[in-house]
């Protein structure tokens, strides 16, 4: 892809009578797993292509600018380099080409297929380094990104431009959170252009999540990023930014778009692996000293532009492995303080079955809400305010003995609340069946049936007004919201349905 790029630039540039100029040249001082140290390049640029002249012609980038030497990050094997190559400058600055043909399509983080079929051809090309958009060319967040999780549509919303961590312990389901989200669009007019960032995972995972998506038709707007376990150090690292600049192309022909990285914990852990190569000073936990700043430059460039710069956004979603659901380690911590809010998935609610394992208590949106639908945001308070009165009231009651009759009645509120909320992987609720079911709860018409019938009554209930009112879900879906007729007729499916369940 770096050599593509080179090709174009130089047959544009030979268009151009130049008169001679001298040719800066270094020479390789050492050589490491995934990195080349090199002196005599005195003005090199931060994320410059340089070209190595070993056994064969070998591309890098420059990323450690020192007085005296420069760190280079090289993407293919270090045997094919050895000490006294020649390093040439080509005053050329890291870039990824990017086009509406990556739709749909698997590549690495330089832009080459990965799915064996015809190269991408590139509109353009997008640094894969810059910043992002001032706050000037920005708005406040205002349309929502509809995940189909219930519980994070009702309680934790996500807006167009937002950044919101998902975090959580190893296997407690935050890859299947991203997964359903990309597979809900289907039911959205306006689908975002989903990028999947893949960092270190496994290749036959990352092979099952483009299964999912291929089976569930959501290719057709996705395209997936993949830097794998076995890829060297400095591809994981380009991965996320590669992704960033195919979201940022979209966001600025006007469109939305939608980056998810899976996961930063081992960007992270790649950063550090070449810092230590390069004799980088390491701080807390090995990590060199800008590891905050890695991630800050990557996350500030989502946003939602104003409409006088296109109006399009671009969401990001993080994703970060805990240890034993600590979530104050240091690159927790560090990407909490960069996001607008988190969703904590939690191993002990994990382990009891209430999937999706989301910790209500220890996540929150801080812009989601501003861009919630009405509709949703008429219950969605109750839902939270429910939820929690029954956290305190279950706890309490573990250690009382009798409890008066209004207690009782919360706490089996609250159970079946809970019920509601579980959900099953690649099965997405678009929003205005999850207002219907939830509006359900809150007002108490399931108060009198079994927990074990929830589920049932939930599938029935949709069953029933998709037969009998088909209208009703297209008129919360259009209007947003609901009013009193539509409540009225709401009220009716759902003591009607209920009637099965008594």
């Amino acid at each position: 892809m770096i050599q593509d790029f080179l090709k174009i630039l130089e047959e544009e540039s030979s268009k151009i009578k130049k008169s001679p100029e001298l040719e800066e040249v270094g020479e390789v001082v050492s050589v490491g797993e995934g990195v080349v140290k090199a002196s005599g390049l005195f003005n090199v640029l931060n994320s410059e292509i340089v070209k190595i002249e070993g056994e064969k012609e070998i591309y890098g980038v420059a990323i450690n600018l020192e007085e005296d030497e420069v760190g280079i990050m090289i993407f293919d094997s270090p045997k094919l380099i050895k000490e006294g190559d020649l390093v040439k400058r080509t005053k050329r600055v890291l870039s990824l080409g990017v086009s509406d043909e990556l739709i749909g399509r698997i590549i690495n983080p330089l832009g080459e297929p990965l799915d064996g079929k015809d190269p991408i051809k590139a509109d353009k090309y997008m640094l894969i380094e810059r910043k992002g958009p001032s706050v000037i060319e920005r708005e406040p967040v205002n349309t929502p990104l509809h995940t189909g999780i219930k519980a994070i549509d009702s309680m934790i919303p996500i807006g167009r431009g937002q950044r919101e961590l998902i975090l959580g312990d190893r296997t407690t389901g935050k890859t299947s959170i991203v997964i359903d989200t990309i597979i809900n669009q289907k039911h959205e007019e306006n689908k975002p252009v989903c990028i999947y960032v893949a960092i270190g995972q496994k290749r036959a995972k990352i092979a099952r999540i483009i299964d999912v998506l291929k089976r569930e038709g959501a290719m057709s707007w996705t395209i997936i990023v993949s830097a794998s376990a076995s890829d060297p150090a400095p591809l994981l690292y380009l991965a996320p930014f590669a992704g960033c600049a195919i979201g940022e192309y979209f966001m600025e022909k006007g469109r939305d778009a939608l980056v998810i990285y899976d996961d930063l914990t081992k960007h992270a852990w790649a950063w550090r692996q070449i810092s230590l190569l390069l004799r980088r000073p390491p701080g807390r936990e090995a990590y060199p000293g800008d590891i905050f700043y890695l991630h800050s430059r990557l996350l500030e460039r989502a946003a939602k532009l104003s409409e006088e710069n296109g109006g399009g956004s671009l969401t990001a979603l993080p994703i970060i492995e805990t240890q034993e659901g600590d979530i104050s380690s240091y690159i927790p911590t560090n990407v909490i303080s960069i996001t607008d809010g988190q969703i904590y998935l939690d191993s002990q609610i994990f382990a009891r079955g209430q999937l999706p394992a989301i910790n209500i208590g220890l996540s929150v949106s801080r812009v989601g809400s501003a861009a919630q639908t009405k509709a949703m945001k008429q219950y969605a308070a109750s839902l939270r305010l429910n939820l929690a009165q029954f956290r305190e009231l279950e706890t309490f009651v573990e250690f009382a003995g009798e409890v008066d009759e209004a207690t009782r009645e919360r706490i089996a509120r609250g159970r079946r609340l809970m019920e509601i909320l579980k959900q099953d992987e690649e099965k997405p609720v678009p929003f205005e069946k999850a207002v219907c079911i939830i509006f359900a709860g809150v007002k108490g018409f399931l108060d009198q049936i079994k927990i074990e019938d929830i589920k049932r009554f939930e599938e029935k209930l949709f069953e029933n007004i998709e037969v009998l009112k088909p209208e009703l879900l297209k008129k919360i879906k259009e209007s947003k919201e609901i009013d009193e007729e539509t409540r009225e007729e709401l009220q009716k499916i759902i003591v009607e349905t209920r009637k099965l369940f008594l």
